[in-house]
């Protein structure tokens, strides 16, 4: 489901908008169909924080199931380069074996087969990857024309090509040991009660081979159900040995629990030697889900999510800004009138086009005229113009005026916008 959602989300549109954008260059973000503008930019924050302190909240209960279940490097190495690589090359027992032996033909052709196959699935992830930063429109433009006149996007195109492809093809989770900042905080966020990657000590311990024990005479009931047969370290695809602990290097894939159960199941042993629980309960510590910190983590977290809430909630479908226009003061008219110039800037963030109505209240006598179309926004679409408003000389208060504009559509009910109105000070004129 991952995998389908992480390919198809920059393809699939919801009321003309893709399901996810994430356009950093022109500053436009589509989240869930939801379409967001500069001026939302408080609103982006405070989904990225709740989304933080959930990613936060969840490792602290139940360690690391991002990296493990839900990050894009992990979905694409284990639904699909990893599984190409074990039709192609065997288990990791067989691939460990022809490593350790000489280059023959075949090796040869597997591991050139293997390389392009790589290449060609990092060249079309990456395409979805930019699909994801500019969208399916202007990627299919950037595909379709000739290349000539798409330089800059061919080249990010293959730039990402040769990026993925080092990361899938030779890096893989050593990006996540030593690039990964999440993989650092690991030993600030868990304890002995987070729920992690867990070799249970009390009943594996000591370790001893079936045919026969490490001291080479004491009988085999003796040892714990381990057989040391490094199932776990074989399968690890960071190389560490479970059994030594929670390590930064574990990424909780959870490979090392499949290699045991099959190996416990072959010598008709109780599965779960290596399992998902905690420190705590395999030291038989008393269990205690909801912790001071959980709980603090937890308050935060409702707080966030409350206000992304709130904020997306009580969002308007139209905004408007009214601004004096820059380097003008005021002008006298040959009636007597004040005159200020005013720019109008308004974002239409629905999936339907909006009529726009802008009039002003006061002061006293105040009239409004419109340079150019200010009448009509369409879908997701964003309009610019100017306004000139004419103020009788005896309802100024001084140099500077209040004045309030209202801004109404047929959607919703008329939005204030208060400004200021520039003229001459008292017994002046310009």
């Amino acid at each position: 489901m991952l995998l389908a959602f992480l390919f198809l989300a920059p393809f699939i549109t919801i009321h003309g908008q893709p399901l996810m954008m994430l356009n950093i260059l022109e500053r436009r973000f589509v989240l869930l169909g939801v379409f967001f503008r500069p001026q939302d930019f408080h609103v982006v924050v405070m989904i990225a924080l709740a989304a933080l302190v959930t990613l936060v909240l969840l490792t602290v209960v139940v360690g690391r199931v991002w990296c493990g279940w839900l990050c894009p490097q992990t979905v694409f190495m284990e639904m699909l380069f990893r599984r190409l690589e074990y039709l192609i090359d065997g288990s990791a027992e067989q691939q460990l074996r022809r490593e350790r032996g000489a280059w023959t033909r075949g090796r040869l052709l597997r591991y050139v087969f293997k390389q392009a196959l790589f290449f060609a699935l990092s060249f079309v992830i990456a395409n979805v990857f930019l699909a994801w930063i500019i969208g399916a429109p202007a990627l299919k433009t950037i595909v379709t024309d000739p290349p000539a006149r798409h330089l800059a996007g061919l080249s990010a195109i293959l730039i990402f090509s040769f990026v993925f492809f080092l990361v899938f093809a030779r890096f893989r989770e050593q990006a996540c040991v030593l690039a990964c900042p999440y993989g650092r905080m690991l030993s600030a966020l868990t304890d002995n009660r987070t729920i992690m990657v867990t070799y249970d000590s009390l009943r594996g311990e000591p370790r001893g081979r079936l045919a026969r024990s490490p001291a080479g005479h004491e009988p085999a009931a003796a040892f714990g159900d381990c057989v040391d047969c490094h199932q776990c370290v074989t399968v690890c695809p960071t190389g560490i040995d479970i059994r030594n602990g929670i390590q930064l290097e574990c990424v909780n894939c959870t490979a090392c629990i499949d290699a045991c159960d099959g190996v416990m199941r072959r010598l008709d042993r109780p599965t779960g030697l290596i399992r998902y629980t905690s420190h705590a309960a395999v030291s038989g510590e008393p269990s205690r889900r909801l912790t001071p910190r959980i709980a603090g983590y937890a308050a935060v977290w409702i707080v966030l999510v409350a206000g992304a809430a709130t904020l997306l909630a009580t969002r308007r479908d139209v905004d408007v800004l009214v601004l004096r226009q820059p380097g003008t003061l005021y002008a006298t008219l040959a009636t007597g009138e004040v005159a200020n110039f005013y720019q109008v800037q308004a974002f239409n963030r629905s999936a339907r086009p909006i009529s726009l109505r802008i009039a002003v209240s006061g002061p006293r006598g105040a009239t409004l005229t419109t340079l150019g179309r200010l009448d009509r926004i369409d879908a997701y679409g964003q309009i610019d113009g100017r306004v000139v408003v004419t103020v009788p000389a005896s309802a100024l208060s001084g140099p500077s005026t209040p004045v309030r504009f209202l801004v109404s559509t047929e959607q919703g009910p008329e939005q204030p916008i208060d400004s200021a109105f520039l003229g001459p000070a008292a017994g002046g004129s310009r």
